[in-house]
């Protein structure tokens, strides 16, 4: 019996441990798409199930899920523009708690703050950054802040008008930061967690004529990586966490003027976990550059440009392992999945790909 029982425990120790499979959420903005559709990949293959819908609701182009994963928050047309939060319940769907008005049109983009108790949108259309508190059973509060940005910029057919385009808080959770595509600034904020308001408190200067969209801390918080949409390049910045500034050191392109077939656009920007790539989407284009970061000075040097296997690659997202890269197109109605090589930054095509209506948001 003692002799059984060794080799069980022999055979328990060496077999392979088999990864959960784990969940994703896709936000959508195409007349095809119903809402907001739910997957999930094998971590050791990166193979992603076929979507199915989790929630029906307009228009929800970007979604956040709270840190523990049980709640998601989500833009959407309706109501003229509001803000939603739902339950995830056991089986992935979701069940809406509730919506909030924005009052100034719809939103591009959503992020809570590092505790999970403030809600922040941006209104690409009305040019404004808003705040609502976040109850304690998860439902959204009326908001209690709603800035609108002033000014312009050197592209007569994009920046008339100021467009806030992104939101993402500080490593330490002191500040709000919003990328302007219209303004050429980031616009940040300090954030009155008493109140579940915000403060203005400076900006960060972009290129003239760039059209800031979205940005990215290095692991590290010392580097801001910033997506510049109309000249399809990233801003390089130091961050000074103490006094909440930012300063520009390099700006390298993501995809070359002469390399750009038709109309392009750039669209989303991560940073891998590691700190030592970063991956920018140019739409248009239908590729993915990827660069190294200079570990001393936090430069990034080109690698390549992927392609993505579809088309106007809205958003991708990267697994928490470092190890896959995932990329919704758009207009092609697909999500594809890359392995990230961990010592070039090189992303090599799986053969991996699954329909989905409109994917523009991807969220673990």
């Amino acid at each position: 019996m003692k002799n059984s029982l060794i080799t069980l425990s022999i055979l328990l120790t060496t077999l392979p441990v088999i990864a959960a499979p784990i969940p994703f959420y896709i936000g959508t903005g195409g007349k095809n798409a119903e809402g907001i559709y739910r997957a999930t990949f094998d971590p050791d293959t990166g193979k992603i199930t076929e979507p199915v819908l989790a929630a029906e609701i307009g228009s929800p182009g970007w979604v956040v899920l709270n840190s523990d994963k049980t709640r998601l928050y989500s833009t959407s047309n309706d109501d003229k523009g509001s803000v939603a939060a739902f339950n995830v319940n056991e089986d992935g769907s979701l069940t809406l708690i509730n919506k909030q008005p924005i009052g100034d049109g719809g939103a591009a983009c959503l992020c809570l703050d590092n505790d999970d108790k403030i809600l922040f949108s941006a209104q690409y259309g009305g040019g404004s950054t808003a705040a609502f508190p976040i109850n304690e059973d998860g439902s959204i509060g009326e908001r209690t802040a709603l800035i609108e940005h002033e000014g312009s910029g050197p592209n007569k057919d994009r920046q008339k008008a100021p467009h806030p385009h992104w939101t993402g808080v500080s490593p330490d959770n002191r500040f709000l930061f919003v990328p302007d595509l219209g303004i050429d600034k980031v616009m940040t904020y300090e954030i009155d967690h008493d109140n579940a308001t915000l403060k203005e408190h400076g900006f960060g200067q972009g290129v003239p004529g760039g059209g800031p969209r979205h940005m990215k801390f290095s692991p590290d918080g010392s580097k801001i990586y910033l997506l510049n949409e109309l000249e399809m390049s990233v801003t390089v910045f130091d961050y000074d966490a103490e006094a909440g500034t930012m300063e520009a050191i390099q700006t390298i392109e993501s995809c070359p003027e002469d390399i750009r077939e038709v109309p392009s656009k750039s669209s989303e920007i991560r940073v891998h976990p590691s700190g030592k790539f970063v991956y920018a989407a140019n739409r248009g284009h239908d590729t993915i550059a990827a660069y190294t970061v200079d570990p001393n000075t936090g430069e990034l040097t080109f690698v390549e440009r992927e392609a993505i296997r579809g088309s106007w690659p809205r958003n991708f997202n990267i697994d928490s392992t470092g190890q896959w890269l995932f990329c919704g197109g758009r207009y092609s109605n697909t999500i594809s999945v890359f392995e990230i090589d961990q010592e070039t930054g090189n992303i090599i095509f799986s053969g991996n790909i699954v329909n989905c209506p409109s994917p523009i948001c991807l969220e673990f």
